[in-house]
């Protein structure tokens, strides 16, 4: 076997990957933003956004610089899902009377991921950014054009801002007679709901992938039985 030192990789290689030090950077500015959250709406919508856009730096300069890593793909979902659920958990003392839906929206949003990811793994994927053939054609146009992923989560993350700025007591725009939060709220409202329906299909998607797995292997087990 190959010793790992004779190319000097260690653990502190991969954690000082560049993508990953962009990321550490979103954990940092994500954690700010949420100390901004009650009483500092601009500020917070400011660094959150910071935290959001810098999500479309790691994947280039991991590929750039050929720094990608299992490591860097699970920062990078994680952080995603941590920061999403973490504005959605605010949105309940925002908006009381709809904390059921605040609850099964980060439900299906961490469920769906993880058990895609988990099941690319199992799979033998590289990333749980590949998309079989047999998968549904929505969730390949997802997860295989750079632009509909980023559009996609972009105007995700805008509509639970704006949810979030529209508790906020600040001017309505003229001409609109709507505050920007909910001017920006029903821009948003069709790709956010498209992201959910995406949201379904995953999770659908990766327990059939599971459940065709578990098939397999236990015909394997029956046929070993049988010394087939």
């Amino acid at each position: 076997m190959t010793d790992n030192n004779e190319y000097n990789v260690t653990t502190k290689t991969i954690f000082t990957y560049i993508p990953n030090l962009i990321g550490y950077s979103r954990v940092v500015t994500a954690i700010v933003s949420l100390f901004l959250m009650k009483q500092h709406p601009i500020y917070m919508t400011f660094i959150y956004g910071v935290s959001c856009l810098l999500d479309a730096f790691d994947g280039t300069a991991a590929r750039r610089y050929n720094q990608t890593s299992k490591f860097g793909a699970v920062l990078d979902m994680v952080t995603d899902r941590c920061t999403t659920a973490s504005l959605i958990a605010f949105l309940v003392i925002l908006y009381p009377s709809y904390a059921i839906l605040w609850q099964c929206l980060i439900s299906l949003d961490l469920a769906s991921h993880y058990m895609h990811m988990y099941a690319s793994l199992v799979a033998g994927s590289g990333s749980h950014k590949n998309i079989d053939e047999g998968q549904n054609f929505l969730l390949k146009l997802y997860y295989t054009s750079k632009k509909v992923l980023f559009t996609v989560c972009a105007f995700n993350e805008l509509f639970y801002v704006a949810l979030y700025l529209a508790a906020f007591d600040f001017n309505p725009l003229p001409l609109v007679n709507m505050t920007f939060g909910r001017l920006l709220a029903v821009v948003s409202f069709p790709i956010w709901l498209f992201k959910q329906f995406t949201n379904v299909i995953q999770l659908v998607g990766a327990a059939t992938k599971l459940a065709e797995i578990d098939v397999t292997d236990k015909v394997n087990e029956l046929r070993k039985k049988d010394g087939k």
